[in-house]
C-alpha cells in the first residue's frame, strides 16, 4: 500500500489537462518511469495528434496466446494550478487530490497488478495507458480497439460505481443534430411570407423527446438549441443537438431509423447529422468474464 500510494502521489502532482498536450506529455514520462520500475522495462510510447499513449506487453509472445487488456488513462479534467486549491493529502484513510479517483488510482492499481503477473509463459497481457480518454478518446480510439480486438477480456481500471460496485455494463452513446431551414421575412411586415424555423424547431424537439423508452432505459434529450438572428425577421435557420443512451444495440439502431425519418410539419427543411458514437457494453457480453 505505501508504494502504490507513493506512485499515485507522484501522479497526482504532475497535472495532466487532456487539452494541454505537453502537461499530458509531462505525465506520460512520470507514468513511464513508474511503469518500467514496477514492470521492469520501458513502455512503447505512441504519439497521435500530439498526444501521448503509452503501451506495455507482457506474457507469451505467441499470436494465439489468450489476451486480456488492462486499460487505464492518465489525462484528467483538472486544469493547471488545480493542486494549488486541491492539493494532495490523506486524511481519514481519504486520498484527495485532481485525478485521484478518475482516474490516477486505478492506473497504479494497473501497474502494480500487473507487475504480479509473473512471466505468463502461456497468456498475454497488454497494459494501455491513453492521454485523451476525458476528451472522448479521439486520438486513442483505434488504438484501444485495435488492442481489445480478439482478447478475452478488457478490464478497465476506472473509478467504481456507488459504494465500490464494479461495472459489467453500461449505456451507448449517440449524438445527433437537426437543422432546419425555413425563409426570412419581416417579422411586423409580412410574416406571412416567412417559414418560421423556430416553429418546426418546437415540432420536432417534441417528436424527438418521443423516441426514448424509460422501460428498457433508452433516453433521447434534446440539450442546445439555436434559431433566428434578429428580432424583427422570422427565422430562416435553426437547430438543436440531443443525447441518447441505450443499453442495446438495437435501441440505437431504432432510434437512428427514427431520426432519419423525421418528415417537416411547416414545409421546412429537415437535415440530420451525427448518429450512432459509441455502441453499450451489454451485461450479456460481460457476465461469462464476471462470473469467472
Amino acid at each position: 500500500m505505501a508504494e502504490i500510494l507513493h506512485d499515485l502521489e507522484r501522479l497526482v502532482r504532475v497535472e495532466s489537462p487532456s487539452a494541454d498536450l505537453a502537461a499530458v506529455a509531462r505525465s506520460a514520462d512520470v507514468v513511464a518511469e513508474i511503469g518500467e520500475r514496477r514492470l521492469g522495462f520501458a513502455p512503447e510510447r505512441i504519439v497521435v495528434d500530439g498526444c501521448t499513449h503509452l503501451r506495455w506487453h507482457l506474457g507469451s509472445p505467441e499470436p494465439d496466446a489468450p489476451r486480456v487488456l488492462l486499460l487505464a488513462h492518465h489525462d484528467t479534467v483538472w486544469p493547471i494550478g488545480s493542486l494549488e486549491t486541491h492539493p494532495f493529502s490523506i486524511q481519514d484513510g481519504v486520498v484527495r487530490g485532481p485525478g485521484c479517483f478518475d482516474m490516477l488510482t486505478g492506473l497504479v492499481m494497473a501497474v502494480h497488478a500487473a507487475a504480479h503477473l509473473g512471466h505468463l509463459p502461456d497468456a498475454a497481457v497488454t497494459l494501455l495507458v491513453t492521454g485523451d480518454e476525458e476528451l472522448g478518446s479521439q486520438t486513442s480510439r483505434a488504438l484501444i480497439e485495435q488492442e481489445a480486438d480478439g482478447c478475452v477480456a478488457a478490464l478497465v481500471l476506472e473509478a467504481s460505481g456507488d459504494g465500490g460496485a464494479l461495472k459489467i455494463g453500461r449505456k451507448g452513446t449517440s449524438s445527433y443534430r437537426v437543422e432546419i431551414t425555413g425563409r426570412a421575412a419581416h417579422a411586423g411586415l409580412e410574416p406571412e411570407k416567412g417559414l418560421n424555423a423556430t416553429l418546426e424547431l418546437a415540432h420536432q424537439v417534441g417528436v424527438v423527446a418521443g423516441f426514448a423508452d424509460a422501460s428498457v432505459g433508452t433516453s433521447v434529450t434534446p440539450t442546445v438549441a439555436r434559431s433566428g438572428t434578429t428580432m424583427n425577421t422570422v427565422p430562416a435557420h435553426a437547430s438543436f443537438e440531443v443525447d441518447v443512451r441505450a443499453l442495446t444495440v438495437g435501441e440505437q439502431e431504432r432510434v437512428d431509423a427514427a431520426f432519419r425519418s423525421l418528415v417537416s410539419s411547416t414545409g421546412a427543411r429537415i437535415a440530420v447529422h451525427g448518429g450512432v458514437g459509441r455502441p453499450p457494453l451489454e451485461i450479456a457480453a460481460t457476465e461469462g468474464v464476471w462470473r469467472r
